[in-house]
């Protein structure tokens, strides 16, 4: 498929015009020696064709010819491989996960003896840190909000809601230590579901604190996000508040009222699986490949009803949180998302918009660590694969990871009252200088709306944002 200057499309030679066996049609005998022979790129479209393909039986509920995708992708796909055959193991194994689902029984069999170790996941979360830049650079962009709103102040109170990252604050720790009027008494009130991660967070900063002769307390909250009581805070007259939230609001966005239902297919046409663009150009990420094989080139769902805060239903629990945290009255209040619409109402959408997310994340692996380690084996399935699945299996109050762009999160925090303070050019070239320092140069980082957003190539991965407390005086201007 080739487009033309005015949007208009003609049809050239397909690389699979002349593969009869190549087909999704259950009767026309197995394709799996020819798929096997199939080129590098020619097999990530392929792939990608199959996934889009599946989901849309997935989603109308033709079970049988889902069944008949899946089955082909096992024979393409693999853990171990290239880029997209990674990748598409992942979304395979959440499509499956959903059909599962429609049978309770049988799913609750098949995961009886599924360990859940919290100790992998800690290590996960390190590997993480680790390899990508995302959260050095959201910590890096907090801790200088946090110290240029707390300039001259004398009591400061931080509240972390993601209390699993302890070099966060020991950083912070070394910078009040140096302040010209000397560190303030300072507060960390460390917010998490596991009190062992609380209480390693706690022994490593009160120890730090001491080396530097800085007041310090450690308040641990062991809480999940959205069973938080906000008293539990213990927020207190006479202390500046900050509060740090990374990768965590998304959680809440979950609306009460929200029916558990399969969506229809809304947002992809039948035959939106461009595959004949393939001889035309070539193309050196997964990013790439994705941006040919969806319609158009565009990605679905722009104008989709989930495209405003306000024209989805009601998010009750984060609009309820966040009006909780204004009226903790914070000097500062720094957030970190992904930046993706992993939110749409339909599978459809939610699936195409991930595979864009995290074909880019899995090239950034690509270009970072070989195929055999057994870090980006374990980054890719314990971490990405397990949002994948929640991203594309679970619906209502089980889906968590409900990614949003940052334009959103931009309406949602002015809608409940936050005014947004924008980022230092010293905060800003702080997080360049990290990037930079990258082996790898498919790294960027931009500023848009005085926020920091961190792309792969030219894909928006992930936003920073800091926040004041506005007045209602102000709120009304």
């Amino acid at each position: 498929m080739m487009f033309q200057d005015d949007g208009s499309s003609s049809v050239t030679s397909s690389p699979f015009q002349n593969s009869p066996m190549i087909s999704l049609s259950p009767g026309l005998g197995s394709p799996y020696p020819l798929l096997k022979e199939l080129k590098s790129e020619d097999r990530g479209l392929y792939l990608i064709h199959l996934l889009l393909t599946c989901a849309t039986h997935v989603a109308t509920g033709s079970l049988e010819n889902a069944n008949l995708s899946l089955d082909q992708i096992s024979h393409l796909a693999s853990p171990d491989g290239d880029t997209m055959q990674r990748i598409a193991s992942y979304f395979a194994e959440a499509l499956a996960d959903r059909i599962l689902k429609a049978w309770p029984g049988l799913y609750k069999a098949l995961h009886s003896t599924k360990l859940s170790l919290f100790s992998e996941d800690i290590l996960v979360r390190k590997i993480f840190f680790e390899v990508f830049p995302f959260l050095k650079v959201a910590f890096i962009v907090t801790n200088q909000a946090i110290i240029e709103a707390m300039e001259g102040e004398k009591m400061v109170h931080i509240i972390d809601l993601n209390a699993a990252y302890p070099m966060q604050w020991h950083a912070l720790l070394q910078d009040l230590s140096a302040r010209p009027e000397g560190p303030p008494h300072l507060r960390i009130t460390g917010v998490h579901p596991q009190k062992e991660v609380l209480d390693q967070m706690a022994h490593v900063l009160t120890e730090e604190a001491e080396k530097l002769d800085i007041p310090f307390q450690f308040n641990p909250v062991v809480s999940k996000l959205d069973n938080l009581d906000i008293e539990q805070l213990r927020v207190k007259t006479g202390e500046a508040l900050a509060i740090s939230s990374i990768l965590q609001l998304h959680s809440l966005l979950c609306p009460v009222d929200e029916p558990h239902k399969r969506s229809p297919l809304t947002t992809m046409k039948s035959n939106g699986v461009n595959l004949l663009r393939a001889s035309q150009i070539k193309q050196s990420t997964l990013g790439d490949l994705l941006q040919k094989d969806m319609v158009n080139g565009q990605s679905p769902g722009a104008d989709s009803a989930s495209s405003s805060p306000q024209s989805s239903a009601p998010a009750v629990q984060i609009d309820g949180f966040l009006n909780a945290l204004w009226g903790l009255s914070p000097k500062v209040m720094v957030v970190a998302e992904q930046d993706s619409n992993h939110n749409g109402s339909s599978l459809m959408e939610r699936l195409s918009e991930s595979l864009y997310f995290y074909a880019a994340l899995f090239d950034c692996l690509e270009s970072t660590l070989p195929r055999s380690s057994m870090e980006r084996l374990k980054l890719e399935k314990f971490l990405f694969g397990e949002e994948v699945k929640n991203i594309i299996a679970c619906e209502g109050s089980s889906r968590k990871e409900r990614h949003e762009k940052l334009e959103k999160w931009i309406q949602r925090l002015d809608f409940a009252g936050f005014g947004s303070v924008p980022l230092s050019y010293y905060g800003m070239l702080q997080a360049r200088r990290l990037v930079q320092g990258y082996s790898c140069d498919g790294y960027r980082i931009k500023e848009e709306n005085g926020c920091v957003v961190i792309c792969w190539q030219d894909r928006a991965l992930y936003s920073v944002s800091a926040w004041r407390c506005r007045r209602m005086a102000e709120v009304d201007v």
